[in-house]
């Protein structure tokens, strides 16, 4: 079986992004679809009084403007800012080098655009904690493949000769189930176990950036990556019953 992921690149987003990484055999970065505000440019971090944001300041641009032709800011100085607030909630933290590495890897390139610098930052930790071996990448932007919604991602997974897609819960709204199993496509959603790990500050909270992991596991943090995924008939048997 050959699975399909496809995902928006994001700023060193949450555990669960990796998890997803973990079962692709290709990974599609969604990069020329209309970016929305949410979690692409920017992501949490813990705090002793609870979780902050890490926002990459954007250029202004159209309200249609695709991931991929977005610029950042770089006037705000951003990013010397997110290395230092980094540093300190992760102060103290068993592994904070790593984490810090990682981020300074990607943030002290100026060479990296906004789409090249999201998708750099989730390569890095993927190959930190292993899950690159195997896998073939691809952007969006560069497969040629058209359409709308479901019939989009079915012609993405088509394309790559995949014959199982895996996704989180939103895709419940537009995927057409049927359609992808008369192509012979098997629509799966993610399981997700949110395993708890030891965090700096209480109570544990699964959503923050990766970063998080890293500081506090290192690369023993490969072992919280372990989330299955179950059919879609049984995702929305389970929304219906919620």
């Amino acid at each position: 079986m050959s699975t399909v992921v496809i995902s928006q690149p994001m700023y060193f987003p949450w555990v669960g992004m990796f998890e997803q990484w973990r079962l692709a055999d290709d990974f599609v970065f969604f990069d020329d679809v209309q970016f929305a505000r949410g979690f692409i440019n920017r992501v949490q971090y813990k705090t002793p009084h609870g979780s902050a944001w890490l926002t990459i300041p954007l250029r202004q641009h159209s309200r249609d403007a695709r991931i991929c032709d977005l610029q950042c800011a770089e006037e705000a100085g951003w990013r010397d800012k997110h290395l230092r607030t980094l540093a300190l909630a992760l102060a103290g933290t068993p592994h904070l080098q790593d984490a810090l590495g990682l981020a300074e890897a990607v943030l002290l390139r100026r060479d990296l655009g906004f789409c090249e610098l999201l998708i750099e930052g989730m390569q890095v930790v993927a190959d930190y904690f292993g899950l690159l071996q195997g896998k073939r990448l691809h952007r969006s932007s560069q497969l040629a493949v058209e359409g709308r919604k479901s019939e989009l991602i079915q012609g993405l997974v088509a394309h790559l000769g995949g014959n199982r897609y895996v996704t989180g819960m939103g895709a419940l709204n537009y995927l057409d189930h049927e359609a992808l199993e008369q192509a012979s496509i098997e629509a799966c959603y993610m399981d997700y176990r949110k395993r708890e790990y030891p965090q700096k500050f209480p109570p544990f909270t699964p959503y923050v950036t990766v970063l998080d992991l890293v500081a506090n596991c290192g690369r023993g943090g490969r072992d919280y990556i372990d989330s299955g995924v179950i059919h879609w008939s049984q995702a929305l048997a389970a929304r219906n019953q919620a």
